[in-house]
Order: C-alpha cells, then sequence, then structure tokens
C-alpha cells in the first residue's frame, strides 16, 4: 500500500503528495472550497455525529474513541475499500480540520487503513 499522510485543512497543502482527501463530516470552517480543493471529500469515512460530539477531541476519552470509531469503520466498508483502492494506486493525503494533531479520527483511519 502506498504511503498515507496526513494534513489538516488549515494547513499548506503537500506539495505533489498525491490524492488529497478530506475525511471530515463537516468543512472545515474558515476554509474555501478553492483553497482546499481536495479531490474528493468523503463524508462517510468521518466518525458518526454521535461518536465526533461524545469524543469532544478529549485526550482522556482517545483510547475508547479509537475503539468506538475502528468499530464503526468495521460497519462501514464501502468508504474504507474506496480509501484503500486509493492508497494502492499512489500517495494519499489525509486531509481532516481537527487542532489537536495527536488525538483525532484520522490518526485512527491512517492505522486502520495500513493494518
Amino acid at each position: 500500500m502506498a504511503n498515507i499522510t496526513l494534513c489538516r485543512a488549515y494547513d499548506p497543502p503537500p506539495k505533489d503528495a498525491g490524492q488529497r482527501v478530506l475525511v471530515d463530516r463537516l468543512w472545515p470552517r474558515g476554509v474555501s472550497r478553492q483553497e482546499l480543493a481536495p479531490d474528493l471529500w468523503l463524508k462517510e469515512i468521518a466518525p458518526s455525529t454521535g461518536l465526533r460530539k461524545w469524543f469532544g477531541h478529549d485526550p482522556s476519552k482517545w483510547s475508547e474513541f479509537r475503539r468506538r470509531y475502528r468499530a464503526e469503520l468495521d460497519g462501514n466498508p464501502e468508504p474504507v475499500a474506496q480509501l484503500r483502492s486509493l492508497a494502492q494506486k499512489g500517495p494519499l493525503v489525509l486531509l481532516y480540520g481537527a487542532k489537536d494533531e495527536r488525538h483525532n479520527h484520522a490518526l485512527v483511519l491512517r492505522d486502520y487503513l495500513t493494518d
């Protein structure tokens, strides 16, 4: 499988890093579509609204969040297969909006895709 990297939607996009996929359910605030310009917006791969609100980016819930989100991914094979297919074709950049770069769903998703 190709290299999968992560990039905050608010950071400058990596140059020639491959397919850029926004993996958030909500569009990042304050970022225009022209500015971010993802190749694909895959809302369906993001955590459910209930899980996202429960987690609230609270690091003390990180372990349980990872377990619950992986369970959601297990039950959501189509978008997972779509991302794996893209990753097999070349480099893939997962774009996300969370401020916390150490506790966010994109990290869990990258690990899930590469397992």
